[in-house]
């Protein structure tokens, strides 16, 4: 006889990458909300969390937030399997990639800030490729390339300070206190 149920075992690190995936999804429906002055560019703030699990907890559990996040922030915001899904998970896809590359190097090169702005930087010219080769190809919108890097660039380097200062006070906070 076979049983009715299965039994899975929820783990420490389960609860924690769910919590930090939480926390990601909050922050980007919030940021639907906000109005933006140019389509297509965003903040970008759910991208903080994703790098400071990167730090904290390797590149595994940074990819789970991150995939975790995309899944839920679009069946809540309802563009589970749009162009919209599509292009966030190709822009997704390729900042995990970047990350991956680079994550290795000394942070005496690439701290959080230059992550930072590599991955908004891939997550930008993912996306505007994306659209450019699928969904309005032949319009010529390699042309506006330097202007959404300028905006990656520029979200990438406050959210990669925000993480610089979140981790720096976590690593401060851990000296301070009493082992």
């Amino acid at each position: 006889m076979t049983p009715s149920t299965i039994d899975l075992p929820v783990r420490a690190q389960d609860r924690r990458i769910a919590a930090l995936a939480a926390a990601a999804v909050g922050l980007a429906v919030a940021e639907a909300a906000i109005p933006l002055p140019v389509p297509g560019i965003k903040p970008g703030l759910a991208n903080i969390v994703t790098l400071i699990v990167l730090y904290r907890y390797g590149w595994s559990a940074a990819a789970w937030v991150t995939a975790l996040r995309i899944v839920a922030s679009a069946l809540l915001l309802g563009t589970f399997l749009t162009p919209t899904f599509v292009m966030s998970l190709a822009g997704g896809i390729s900042s995990l990639l970047v990350l991956a590359a680079l994550v290795r190097l000394s942070p005496a090169w690439l701290g959080p800030v230059g992550l930072s702005v590599l991955a908004a930087m891939a997550h930008m010219a993912a996306q505007l490729g994306l659209v450019a080769t699928w969904l309005m190809p032949g319009t010529g919108l390699w042309g506006i390339l330097p202007v959404f890097l300028g905006a990656a660039w520029l979200t990438g380097l406050v959210n990669g300070l925000v993480v610089a200062h979140l981790t720096a006070r976590q690593h401060s906070t851990r000296k301070e206190s009493p082992s």
